[in-house]
């Protein structure tokens, strides 16, 4: 039954693939016309915040690249899972700003490295920044403009805004 659940949880984030083949984009000489898409569409096409099962991920790949928002649960039905995963697929342009990844793990058991790493009791939400270190532990759901803000106030997300965004801009 737990895996039935954890299956059904997986298929409504099946968006992650997607969304993962939306970030990397349109493969070198790939056209609007091999696509099958109007020029018009393809100029559409946006990348999307990858939301991806943390079974199988090594944290470390997205050291330098990507901050980690971790949502951890023991079960994915834990309400507080659900709350905090439907905030993040409703409000994902502000955390794709600010070079977010998102990894759920919802099994207790699942063994993942990020949940070695963090060692979660029940719902967990964690920001990890580029560098690999955990900025933040959260033992309750937090909106996705709150992650943002907390984001915002990490020095390398400071330099990056002036990076960005010479003299104010």
């Amino acid at each position: 039954m737990k895996s039935v659940l954890y299956g059904v949880l997986c298929l409504t984030l099946a968006a992650a693939p997607v969304a993962a083949q939306e970030q990397a984009g349109p493969a070198p000489g790939t056209t609007a016309q091999t696509l099958g898409v109007p020029d018009t569409a393809m100029a559409e096409l946006e990348p999307a915040l990858q939301i991806l099962d943390a079974a199988g991920i090594d944290p470390e790949e997205f050291l330098w690249d990507r901050r980690i928002v971790a949502v951890m649960a023991n079960s994915p039905r834990d309400p507080a899972f659900i709350r905090q995963m439907e905030d993040i697929r409703e409000q994902q342009a502000d955390l794709l700003e600010r070079d977010v990844v998102v990894l759920f793990d919802a099994d207790r058991n699942s063994g993942s490295l990020l949940r070695q790493m963090l060692r979660p009791r029940g719902f967990m939400l964690a920001i990890i920044e580029k560098d690999g270190q955990i900025k933040q532990r959260r033992p309750s759901p937090r909106d996705v403009r709150e992650i943002s803000a907390a984001i915002d106030h990490f020095p390398l997300r400071r330099q990056e805004f002036l990076e960005r965004n010479p003299a104010g801009r």
